[in-house]
């Protein structure tokens, strides 16, 4: 048998590593959708509710 046609075992390259360790994507959300009522939504954090508003120069702020 030669040892050239032996099958090697497969070598994962470390392209392929990084995109196993990468976290999915996080979600993404369309401001408009968020603030579709009133320019303002309230967001829930560890029992804390956070309002999200955009201002009238088109900033968004987060306040508690």
């Amino acid at each position: 048998m030669n040892e050239s046609n032996s099958k090697q075992p497969s070598r994962t390259s470390s392209t392929d590593m990084a995109a196993a360790r990468r976290p999915e994507a996080p979600p993404v959300f369309a401001v408009e959708t968020l603030l579709s009522r009133g320019g303002e939504a309230v967001l829930l954090h560890a029992n804390e509710r956070y309002r999200l508003r955009i201002t009238a120069k088109g900033k968004l702020i987060l306040t508690k």
